[in-house]
């Protein structure tokens, strides 16, 4: 069974964009991602972004309303690519535990091959205040829906598989910011991750009868 986590937009409340103004979006989520790619958080600025999308500032502050908004969003949107590329190529582990480290490893090393956008992207969501908690909120959905599906649970997840959950993203987010700042390497990354997801068969219900 592929677990179901209703992932909303943070602007769920306000009318859906039209055609044309989600096309607008995606062009600015584009240009963010472009300049972060290029030279990291400093490097995106909103009047660039603004002109690299083809849209009027006021507009882009219309969309967001500041650059830790934007980045969270582009953040998301990362989030959600990663999310359809791994429904498409499933982890193939024994067990739960190894199917979300190896889900989790791949998402990291997609952010790897962007080192400068991961940075901008992580300094963010680290900037970011409550303003920016309904973006942060959905990424944080984003994340639990990836472990989720990688898990494959048979039945909803229990309060302890979420706590479970939690903490993974947790360790993960630390392992991104710390391997980001030059205090990890990638192996230590791979076991710090292997090691947070053997908390998935310690809080996995026992079948009756079982050791």
């Amino acid at each position: 069974m592929t677990a179901e986590v209703e992932v909303k937009d943070s602007g769920a409340a306000s009318p859906p964009l039209t055609e044309r103004q989600e096309a607008r979006r995606r062009r600015i989520l584009h240009a963010s991602a472009q300049l972060a790619s290029r030279g990291g958080f400093d490097a995106v600025q909103m009047r660039e972004v603004a002109e690299a999308a083809g849209v009027a500032l006021g507009t882009l502050y219309r969309y967001f309303p500041s650059k830790v908004h934007l980045l969270v969003a582009t953040m998301q949107d990362q989030l959600q690519h990663m999310h359809t590329t791994l429904r498409k190529r499933p982890p193939a582990g024994d067990d739960a535990a190894e199917r979300v480290a190896e889900t989790l490893m791949r998402a990291f090393r997609a952010l790897q091959r962007e080192p400068h956008l991961a940075d901008a992207m992580v300094r963010a969501l680290t900037f970011a205040d409550r303003s920016v908690s309904p973006e942060v909120d959905t990424v944080s959905r984003l994340t639990t829906a990836i472990i989720l599906d990688a898990m494959g649970l048979d039945a909803e997840p229990t309060p302890q598989q979420l706590s479970a959950v939690r903490v993974i993203e947790h360790t993960w987010h630390s392992a991104l910011i710390t391997w980001l700042s030059g205090r990890a390497s990638i192996a230590q990354v791979k076991i710090d991750i292997e090691t947070v997801c053997r908390l998935i068969d310690l809080t996995t219900p026992k079948e009756r009868g079982a050791p």
